[in-house]
């Protein structure tokens, strides 16, 4: 028998979106899907390993090892066993329920991860519904052996997650950064083995997950990555935790609750410190804190309180106090961050003077879900090499995407194209160039790109242009004349001679 493929999964996984369509709202799907998937993925890998048990050490033996808890990563206690819910033809949804808080209880690192995703809702979730969504579920063997690669069912989950911000739109950027967007930046802050990497607004985890893969990729041992993050959403968390868990990813510490406010990553008192922090937080969000700010016990805003209708820089400032005297930092920030003043021209100000700001790349619109303002990268670093002291590179990446349906689309290409002009560090003709703080001083600290990188058309160019313009002006005028001196010798009876 041909084992499962991931299209085959993905597909599989997307249809079971059908049978809730109609029932409940679109942006709700995802929690219940994520939690049967993950329990079903549990089930499956357990029932797995128990045989193998009890083929390799006897009946007896065997029997005694596969119901203790420390043979397994995770223990599925009898009535989380997918079969044991399937038995269930009325409360089905009580049953899942039973189920997610028998698995909370015995592993400890599932704690609080499922038990938020409350399957007994049966004025939507009948069930008949539930029923119809465990068969689905049925039809998949989700162990090892059937699965034609390691990684599968980390690559479904996050196939996942990306068609579920499609499908919920503009609530989708509340959870999810586009994939190629979070490959940029985890390629410009370039995370190495043994590191510990950070992410403060960390939705569904896949910037920490896609830091794992660059290390894998670069021949390192990715497991040797100490992952953090923190996220405000509850049911966001949970699904951050599955994502981390599928991907085979059990040794992290992703926290619940504001960042800004309550920031739980604390060591003695202070901001725990990182080699690498990622992050995409909310653009100019309002209710960010400033109350928590002013009175703040970790000394985070060294530069300024931000404005309280726009809290960007209290998330750049959060991550510039994470980070270790050697770390870098990547974060996505709307536009204005660059040029606007009062307060954030102030932080802005005490950033660069402090020599912070390695590069700014300028973004496509339209890449994000939840807005079509364009937005930037900010690169931080606190050790800059000497060449790239009391510098910033500028680069001029927005005009080069695809167009999609819904949202804009980075391209391997694009990708490339930025990462190779951060690595020389040396100025393309209307693409990038580095620019002295005097510079930028004299700018007074604006940092808007239009500024620095002159995408113009050469004037030789537009002269070319403005005498083709001219000639066929006068070529249009020499065929006017001619039809007016025809019709005129018409008229007086000469002809055409």
């Amino acid at each position: 028998m041909s084992k499962l493929i991931l299209q085959e999964l993905e597909s599989h996984l997307w249809k079971s979106a059908d049978i809730l369509r109609g029932s409940i709202d679109s942006s709700d799907y995802k929690s219940y899907i994520f939690g049967l998937l993950f329990i079903k993925r549990l089930s499956d890998v357990f029932t797995e390993h128990r045989n193998e048990l009890l083929d390799t050490h006897g009946l007896e033996m065997g029997e005694l090892l596969a119901e203790d808890p420390d043979q397994y990563q995770f223990y599925v206690p009898q009535e989380a066993r997918w079969h044991e819910i399937r038995k269930h033809a009325e409360d089905v949804g009580t049953a899942i329920n039973i189920a997610f808080e028998s698995l909370e209880n015995e592993n400890k690192t599932l704690e609080g991860v499922l038990t938020p995703i409350d399957f007994n809702r049966k004025e939507v979730l009948t069930d008949e519904i539930l029923q119809r969504l465990l068969q689905h579920f049925s039809l998949l063997d989700l162990s090892n052996a059937n699965l034609s690669e390691p990684d599968m069912l980390g690559r479904a989950y996050e196939y996942l997650i990306s068609q579920f911000a499609d499908d919920a739109g503009k609530k989708g950027g509340e959870f999810y950064t586009p994939s190629k967007v979070v490959e940029l930046i985890v390629k410009l802050i370039k995370p190495e083995e043994g590191m510990r990497v950070y992410d403060p607004t960390c939705g569904s985890g896949g910037m920490l997950i896609q830091s794992v893969d660059y290390v894998k990729a670069k021949g390192g041992n990715p497991q040797s990555l100490s992952l953090y993050g923190q996220e405000k959403n509850l049911n966001t968390w949970s699904i951050a935790k599955m994502n981390l868990l599928l991907h085979g990813l059990p040794d992290h510490d992703i926290r619940k609750g504001d960042t800004i406010r309550k920031p739980q990553l604390v060591e003695d008192n202070e901001i725990m410190l990182f080699d690498r922090v990622i992050a995409n937080p909310p653009f100019s969000l309002k209710e960010w804190g400033r109350d928590a700010a002013e009175n703040d016990v970790y000394g985070r805003f060294r530069y300024g309180i931000p404005p309280k209708n726009a809290g960007d820089y209290a998330f750049v400032q959060h991550m510039i106090a994470s980070l270790k005297h050697d770390g870098v930092a990547g974060v996505v920030m709307p536009h204005g961050v660059l040029f606007r003043g009062g307060a954030e021209g102030t932080i802005r100000h005490g950033i660069l003077e402090s020599d912070l700001l390695e590069a700014v790349v300028g973004m496509p619109s339209g890449l994000f879900y939840g807005t079509g303002i364009p937005a930037c990268i900010l690169i931080l670093n606190r050790n800059k090499s000497e060449e790239r002291k009391g510098k910033v590179l500028f680069i001029a990446g927005e005009s080069d995407f695809q167009e999609g349906k819904n949202q804009n689309l980075l391209r391997p290409q694009d990708v490339h194209k930025v990462v190779n002009a951060f690595d020389i560090y040396k100025d393309i003709e209307k693409y990038a160039r580095v620019v002295s703080l005097e510079e930028i001083k004299l700018n007074d600290f604006n940092l808007n790109i239009t500024r620095y990188i002159d995408k113009s058309i050469e004037e030789e160019q537009m002269d070319l242009n403005n005498i083709l313009l001219e000639l066929q002006q006068l070529e249009e005028e020499q065929a006017i004349a001619k039809v007016k001196v025809k019709s005129f010798l018409q008229e007086l009876g000469i002809g055409e001679e």
